[in-house]
């Protein structure tokens, strides 16, 4: 079953939020009515900044983690600017 990779972004904060979900409509509506304990309570204006799917919540999940890992705003934003970069993460962790 296919999972999305979601990247949101909130200009209040300077900050981008990354997850993984098989619902994508779902998920975006849990970000918006987060806990005040939630990291996307701290903001309500996240936007969509980039999304795109993955064969299964295996690779997503790597995917997400490998995003994290980065702590880079600038490699998520050369995500959406280079797509090649998503095409070989994904080539990257489906073995």
């Amino acid at each position: 079953m296919e999972h999305t990779v979601y990247i949101l972004h909130s200009i209040k904060l300077d900050k981008f939020y990354t997850g993984e979900t098989a619902d994508f409509n779902i998920r975006i509506e849990f970000h918006k009515n987060a806990e005040s304990r939630k990291f996307t309570a701290k903001a309500n204006d996240w936007t969509l900044f980039l999304k795109f799917q993955c064969e299964n919540k295996t690779i997503a999940k790597k995917i997400e983690l490998h995003i994290k890992k980065m702590k880079s705003k600038v490699y998520i934003k050369n995500l959406k600017k280079y797509p090649e970069i998503i095409s070989k993460l994904k080539e990257k962790y489906k073995s």
